[in-house]
């Protein structure tokens, strides 16, 4: 196994511990402020090492290789990009600290992600449409790396996919921004220029999610073990169990501990360093 390391920061005197505690062979440069250490042995202190100086770390097979990826599915709030976009819409009513707690509890796992939403959403009515114009240009921006990632995925001829439980109005213009292949959220329902409080059609879910990962997949012929999930919330477990690997990113404690890996310090690039 080699042992990739990741972070903010990566300290010469924190590379050379850790490579003296898994009997590393010798360390490699992945980029910046991230590294492989070659034929790394499992040791029971890495965890609280990398924990301690704020580490990301994961064991990657040797043999793996980013060509042996075909699809590539990920969430949009608070994953893609930094804001959970419901939040700062409710803003333009006065509501986003409501709003944002139902919106912590649904992604912690603690309400059911279809009947908050519904209840989110009923909050908007009467907002008006060009609020959610104000919300992309002026607060959403890019998670560190997504550009980059997108960038090596399609690069290596990997599919992906940006699916969500946010809105069209967002992912659509992310998906003609990056190149998504495919890309699908909720429909904001608007009348006369007004948001109406209602979704159109059903409600992209953690279930929908899971489907949609798995329609592309078979689609296109791919196999299971050949697809990335990635997520931070409670609804995104089922894609990520669909996946061969699941990526926790800077995700609930509940997705970190079911997902294959966990980034909490890296950027998305960092994505890439995991997969070869």
């Amino acid at each position: 196994m080699n042992l990739v390391v990741q972070g903010t920061r990566v300290e010469t005197r924190a590379l050379k511990d850790l490579s003296a505690l898994t009997s590393s062979d010798g360390i490699g440069r992945l980029g910046n402020n991230a590294f492989r250490l070659l034929h790394a042995q499992p040791h029971p202190d890495v965890l609280a090492y990398c924990e301690q100086h704020q580490l990301d770390h994961a064991f990657i097979p040797e043999d793996r290789r980013l060509t042996d990826f075909r699809l590539f599915v990920t969430d949009m709030d608070s994953t893609l990009i930094n804001i959970e976009c419901i939040d700062e819409i409710a803003d333009m009513q006065g509501l986003k600290a409501e709003v944002a707690a139902i919106t912590e509890a649904a992604m912690r796992g603690e309400l059911d992600f279809r009947a908050s939403l519904t209840r989110r959403v009923a909050l908007l009515e009467g907002l008006a449409e060009d609020a959610l114009g104000r919300v992309f240009n002026e607060r959403l921006r890019l998670n560190p790396g997504a550009e980059k990632l997108i960038a090596g995925l399609k690069q290596a001829g990997i599919t992906t996919v940006l699916v969500s439980g946010g809105f069209t109005y967002f992912t659509d213009r992310l998906q003609k921004q990056l190149g998504f292949d495919y890309a699908v959220a909720n429909e904001l329902e608007i009348r006369n220029g007004k948001l109406t409080g209602r979704v159109k059609g059903d409600i992209i879910d953690g279930e929908a999610k899971r489907h949609t990962l798995r329609m592309v997949r078979q689609h296109h012929g791919f196999k299971q073990d050949s697809v990335v999930a990635a997520g931070d919330g409670a609804n995104d477990l089922p894609m990520l169990g669909e996946a061969g690997i699941g990526i926790a990113y800077h995700a609930k404690p509940v997705v970190r501990e079911k997902a294959t890996h966990a980034l909490n310090h890296s950027g998305l690039d960092g994505i890439l360093h995991l997969l070869g």
